[in-house]
């Protein structure tokens, strides 16, 4: 008896033993569960919209745990502001954001040099370009004579050693003034101090200010400007995983994205509507509106439609202009110019406010968007066009004024004189008229009769002085003396 309990329990044991490793094999190993990386795209200038997308996504990012953020770029450059801003958000975030220069055929010039070095990982698809990062604002600064003149290709120098800032004169034009220099020398030293920040290429980031020179993607690779090549976002995600980044914190973090697949991150409603009104078609156009609009309303008043419609206009056109970074100055011309064309209509100048007006319009309309980054200039075909029809609608406003004046009077107590109408009922001590519709008390020198008809010689008042017109007597009804009453 003894014996048959023991191996009951001995096949027992060993049934459950037996069982144990199918119950573990039913869960699956944390390391197979596939990582979601963040895929955000910028195609395009770099600028507001640009910017506020890729902060957001970065946000959410690091409230999802993500392991890496791919950015995926393709842009001819964009506005200081919005670039330094992206930078900033790069260099704090607490994801590692892996730079990509993509598709093949894309170019990452200027303001997208920039981003790709203050990247954690950089990379760059075959048939890309990199580089061009001379600031193009310094072709409008006041005072140069002329552009900065690129300076001889230097000779590459070792890859594991940094070559000193080149001096300013040999990358800068004799004619570029101070203000030329200070951008210069502003904009090298942040993409070197990015690059030495990342561990990459420091003489090639100063060649890339100094001199405008850019590289193709292997090339790029070769001088140890982006970390590797890849073709499409597997390899990238293979390729970056186990890299060692330096957070903002000053922490190492190894690259974790084996296995990963990507999701894009659409922009938002937000993103997108200050996309479109931080175009500076738009924002231009809406500060006209606005303009017009609230001109309308101060002329016509009515239902305020064109008061509302023009103060919304106006108010997101300067929030535009706000972002764009905009030169008030041209704002404040264009205000200018248009009110000296609304007075050339009301005040004749023999064509002097006309004319100035139209000037000031133009110019502040050229100094409106402060910048020459490319995407972000209002096309000279659209200022020269607002500048005809703001001229022709001030000669159609000029013209209908000069066809009021020739007009009759049409109200008013100058319209009163002359005018006809007839004898309502005449008392002992009154006599009442009808004229337009209403009702008047009259005097006459000459007798009054019910129906008669009369015309208006004189105002006292409330009371018309009339005059018969003709006289048709009632028989029966005596003819009546003067009459004086007091208006009604």
């Amino acid at each position: 008896m003894k014996q048959s309990l023991s191996v009951a329990i001995m096949g027992l044991a060993l049934l459950v033993a037996t069982q144990e490793p199918a119950v573990a094999s039913d869960k699956p190993p944390q390391a197979a569960v596939a990582s979601i990386v963040p895929l955000l795209t910028v195609s395009g200038p770099i600028g507001p919209a640009a910017a506020d997308y890729i902060a957001r996504g970065l946000q959410k990012a690091g409230n999802d745990r993500a392991t890496l953020v791919v950015l995926q770029i393709d842009t001819p450059g964009g506005l200081d502001s919005s670039t330094r801003q992206i930078v900033k958000d790069i260099l704090a975030s607490t994801v590692p954001v892996a730079a990509w220069v993509a598709p093949s055929g894309a170019r990452a010039a200027s303001a997208g040099a920039y981003i790709v070095y203050a990247s954690h990982v950089a990379a760059m698809a075959p048939g890309t370009n990199l580089g061009a990062a001379t600031p193009v604002q310094i072709g409008g600064v006041p005072g140069s004579s002329q552009q900065p003149q690129p300076a001889p290709a230097s000779p590459a120098v070792s890859q594991g050693k940094a070559s000193e800032p080149k001096d300013a004169a040999e990358t800068v034009g004799s004619g570029a003034d101070a203000m030329t220099r200070k951008i210069v020398h502003d904009s090298a030293a942040y993409l070197r101090s990015l690059a030495q920040m990342r561990g990459r290429n420091v003489d090639w980031a100063d060649r890339a200010v100094r001199e405008g020179v850019s590289l193709s993607a292997q090339e790029a690779h070769t001088e140890r400007v982006i970390d590797f090549v890849a073709a499409d976002v597997d390899q990238l995600l293979a390729q970056a995983h186990g890299r060692t980044v330096q957070m903002g914190d000053g922490a190492q973090r190894a690259v974790d994205s084996r296995g990963a697949s990507t999701a894009l991150i659409e922009p938002d409603w937000r993103t997108r509507v200050l996309g479109i009104i931080t175009e500076p078609t738009v924002a231009y156009l809406l500060l006209l509106l606005g303009i017009y609009g609230i001109y309308f309303e101060l002329t016509s008043p009515g239902f305020g439609v064109p008061g509302v419609a023009g103060s919304i206009s106006l108010l997101l056109g300067m929030f535009a202009l706000q972002m764009l970074s905009a030169n008030y100055a041209g704002a404040a011309l264009i205000v200018l110019g248009f009110a000296m064309l609304v007075a050339e209509a009301v005040v004749p100048s023999f064509g002097a406010l006309g004319i100035g007006g139209t000037i000031a319009f133009v110019v502040g309309s050229i100094m409106l968007i402060d910048t020459e980054a490319p995407g972000f200039g209002i096309p000279t075909g659209l200022i020269a066009t607002v500048a005809v029809v703001n001229v022709l609608f001030v000669l159609v406003v000029f013209r209908l004024a000069l066809r009021a004046r020739k007009r009759p009077v049409v109200s008013g107590s100058e319209e009163l004189m002359g005018a006809s109408g007839e004898i309502l009922e005449v008392t002992a001590d009154d006599a009442w008229m009808r004229l337009h519709s209403e009702r008047w008390r009259v005097r006459s020198n000459s007798p009054l009769h019910a129906g008669q008809r009369v015309q208006v010689t004189g105002r006292e008042g409330l009371v018309l002085q009339v005059e018969p017109t003709g006289i048709a007597p009632v028989e029966g009804e005596a003819a009546s003396g003067p009459l004086g009453a007091s208006g009604s």
